[in-house]
C-alpha cells in the first residue's frame, strides 16, 4: 500500500492537466490587444511625416537666419523639384532634402533670411502628395522665430 509523504504529490489524472478554455481565452485577447498596439505605433501617416517636416523645416530656417546674422551675409531659401536649398552659407550647409518623399512646397518665391535681424513676413506652404487638402504653413513675421500652423500667414500665438 502506497503512503503521501510531505512534500510528495499524487499523480493527478489525464483529465485534470492543461489549461482551461478561460485561461487560453485571457491570454489569446492579451497577444491581441499587444499586437493591435504594435501595429498602431508602427504607422506613419501623411500628417504626421508632414507635421515632421514643417517642425524640421522652422528649425532649419532659423539656424539659417541665425548663420546670415553672425556672418553678415545674406541667406536665401529656395524649393527645388527634390527638396530644397539655401544659398549663401559656407559648405557643407544645411540639408536639401525633405524628410518625406510626398511633402511639397507651393513656394515659388525664395525666402531672405538675413542677415539683419528684422525680415519681412514669411511663409512656407507645404502639403503631402497623397492629400493636398492637408496643408501646414511654417511662418513668422520677420522678428519672432519661424513656426508651424494650420492657418496661412502670421498668427500671434
Amino acid at each position: 500500500m502506497r503512503t503521501s509523504a510531505a512534500g510528495n504529490k499524487r499523480p493527478r489524472p489525464p483529465a485534470d492537466q492543461g489549461f482551461t478554455l478561460l485561461e487560453l481565452l485571457v491570454v489569446v485577447a492579451l497577444i491581441a490587444i499587444a499586437t493591435a498596439g504594435v501595429s498602431l505605433s508602427l504607422r506613419d501617416s501623411a500628417d504626421s511625416a508632414l507635421e515632421r517636416d514643417a517642425t524640421r523645416l522652422a528649425a532649419l530656417l532659423e539656424t539659417a537666419r541665425a548663420q546670415a546674422r553672425a556672418s553678415g551675409l545674406p541667406v536665401v531659401w529656395r524649393s527645388t523639384p527634390t527638396g530644397f536649398v539655401f544659398e549663401g552659407l559656407p559648405p557643407p550647409g544645411l540639408p536639401q532634402r525633405w524628410l518625406s518623399e510626398a511633402t511639397r512646397t507651393t513656394a515659388s518665391q525664395p525666402v531672405v533670411l538675413g542677415p539683419e535681424p528684422l525680415i519681412p513676413p514669411q511663409s512656407i506652404a507645404l502639403t503631402p502628395a497623397q492629400r493636398p487638402s492637408l496643408t501646414l504653413w511654417v511662418s513668422s513675421d520677420g522678428l519672432r522665430p519661424f513656426r508651424v500652423q494650420r492657418t496661412p500667414g502670421w498668427t500671434a500665438p
